[in-house]
């Protein structure tokens, strides 16, 4: 959930670190710290709140000279954001600091003990805990220090570490949180993500977990918990820099919402050959796909809602049962997984600690695992049996726009294979709904193109208190999505109801003013969506709509429509989600939110 980045070379340490953890504050912005040794000690320097505090703290890295150093951008999980709580770490005689990303989840017993040694903590953090055991098991060799560590302390970690003792030497760790490292001819780094070390290297190493790696000036070693040491090999990453920078726009989540079109075209295109659908990386026969009874699909957040619309789409074509499962409940309600059943982990990071989880009890179960995300060489896509990339480029802002549009296309395309494959598809209605796949990104362009519009709208409702969004069917799925897009970037209360149920208890709580958002895209629902508007409609609510192109028979029940150009139904949500974002975003820029970086949230949920 945090961001760590660490440089070692032949230039001063703090700016590097700096410009580094700017491009990770969308993982914690609680609070950021730096720790440089300087030629003599390690200094430190933090502070809370956004980094730009730091970086006016410390002159822009100037009052911290020195070429070895660690940094940290904190989203707080224990202790309250703090000069105290940030990162780095010391021990107590502070010549060892320690920066983390992840929970260590027996902290407690490991305070107690080291306290009745005599040590004396000065924060409320597991992270310090660390600093102190490093030390502890301190005896000069500081990969042995380490290592004693690591079999010690239970949960998720990715550390930076740096001794007093080795100043041309940086130590990495990690266990179920992100981290990788990289290397130039001016130097090494560490980072919990590719965007912060873009700017200097394409070259970077996946840390997988239980692994050490040592850095020095000009080259690196790995290492395993039991300190043997193991060769890699690096992976060249090919994103163009620019694509993590804003680029102009107000915010990256505007910036990446106007990406979305040539996202759409990236996943999809490379896939359609000779008009028809090829997934490679699938690696799945015929009579695979033929042999499949279920499909468990496991998410969070967004990507949830990706995974309720499959199923809509899935069992709707290829007539394959699906399951859509919250991947924190999955992983604890001892699911029932039967003899030909596949499981689809959603990620766009590949580093969701409850959704990594899911994969491996699923896998533990000898289940086959296809992971969906955006991340190339992320954890879930290495532990995955197959992988299906999303394409959809570094996504910056915390409330996901493009890396959900990229998903549903994956989730398309599978849903077509699986049907065509098993003859549930025939040749006329498959070369329909590809057509109509291929249209998407320009219907999207179109949409985005109104945003004036919406923008208007928008500027109606910055005062709302609570927003009720409704739907049936994938309308529902759609609903889900631009309920939490609303209520993560604007901090107004919004739900999500499949629009049945309204009259079961919710239909109690629309008065007077009420805003209703009904999304009606599902020509075999409509009519029963538009009784729905009119029962909230009749009860005070403001109602806005969101519906096909022709079907004006809505302007009856509502107040204000938005028109989404035809498609089939089954695609509907990737046209729908775009004026319900725009009016997320501009609600929150109407409130002053800060949108990039919505408060108590960060982009890569890594710990539970």
């Amino acid at each position: 959930m945090c961001g760590i980045v660490g440089y070692i070379g032949k230039h001063e340490a703090a700016p590097v670190i700096l410009e580094g953890l700017s491009k990770l504050e969308y993982r914690g912005y609680d609070s950021a710290g730096m720790a440089v040794f300087d030629g003599e000690k390690i200094q430190i320097q933090k502070s809370v709140g956004r980094l730009k505090v730091l970086e006016e703290l410390t002159h822009g890295g100037a009052t911290m000279p020195g070429t070895v150093g660690i940094g940290h951008t904190r989203w707080a999980t224990h202790g309250a954001p703090s000069d105290e709580n940030a990162h780095p770490h010391y021990n107590q005689e502070e010549t060892i600091a320690v920066v983390h990303n992840g929970i260590i989840e027996n902290y407690l017993p490991l305070r107690e003990k080291l306290i009745s040694k005599g040590y004396q903590f000065v924060s409320d953090t597991d992270t310090e805990v660390l600093a102190h055991l490093i030390d502890y098991y301190y005896k000069g060799n500081p990969l042995e220090a380490i290592t004693k560590v690591m079999h010690r302390v239970q949960g998720s970690y990715a550390l930076g570490i740096i001794f007093a003792e080795y100043p041309d030497q940086i130590f990495a760790v990690r266990k179920d949180s992100p981290l990788i490292v990289g290397q130039n001819e001016n130097g090494c780094f560490i980072a919990s993500d590719v965007p912060a070390i873009l700017k200097y290297t394409r070259k970077v190493y996946f840390i997988e977990n239980q692994e050490v790696v040592r850095l020095r000036v000009d080259h690196m070693h790995f290492y395993t918990v039991d300190e043997e040491e193991i060769e890699k090999e690096p992976v060249t990453i090919d994103w163009d820099a620019d694509a993590a920078e804003k680029g102009g726009y107000e915010h990256f989540m505007l910036k990446e919402m106007y990406e979305q079109p040539k996202t759409v075209t990236d996943t999809l295109m490379p896939r359609i050959k000779d008009n028809d659908i090829v997934i490679e990386e699938l690696g799945m026969s015929d009579e695979e796909i033929n042999a499949i009874r279920k499909i468990f699909i496991v998410a969070c957040g967004s990507a949830y809602h990706t995974g309720v619309t499959a199923k809509y789409v899935i069992e709707g074509i290829a007539r394959i049962p699906v399951e859509v499962d919250l991947a924190s409940e999955f992983r604890y309600r001892n699911p029932i997984l039967e003899e030909g059943t596949m499981v689809v982990v959603i990620s766009q990071s590949g580093e969701t600690a409850d959704s990594l989880a899911a994969l491996r009890e699923s896998k533990k179960l000898g289940h086959k695992v296809l992971g969906i995300v955006n991340v190339v060489g992320s954890s879930i896509a290495r532990e995955a049996d197959n992988v299906m990339y999303t394409w959809a480029g570094p996504e910056i802002a915390v409330a996901t726009t493009k890396a959900y549009s990229a998903q549903l296309i994956a989730l398309y395309l599978l849903a077509m294979k699986f049907a065509k494959v098993r003859g549930n598809l025939d040749e006329g209605a498959f070369k329909s709904m590809l057509g109509d796949l291929k249209r998407l990104p320009g219907q999207i362009e179109r949409l985005l193109a109104n945003k004036q519009r919406i923008q208007r709208f928008a500027n109606r409702y910055i005062g709302a208190k609570d927003v009720f969004f409704i739907g049936r069917g994938i309308d529902y799925a759609i609903s889900m999505e631009g309920s939490l897009k609303l209520k993560e970037i604007s901090y107004i209360h919004s739900e999500a109801y499949a629009a049945g149920e309204l009259k079961h208890g919710t239909i109690s709580l629309i008065e007077e003013g009420t805003l209703v958002a009904a999304v009606a895209t599902q020509d075999t629902l409509f009519q029963k969506t538009l009784s729905n508007m009119v029962e909230v409609k009749a009860r005070g609510a403001f109602v806005l709509a969101v519906t096909n192109e022709g079907n004006t028979d809505i302007e009856k029940a509502a107040d204000y429509c938005i028109y989404i150009p035809r498609t089939n139904p089954y695609f509907t949500n990737s046209l729908a989600i775009i004026p319900l974002q725009l009016f997320g975003y501009y609600v929150a820029v109407g409130k002053g939110c800060d949108v990039d970086k919505p408060r108590n949230l960060a982009k890569s949920v890594t710990v539970e």
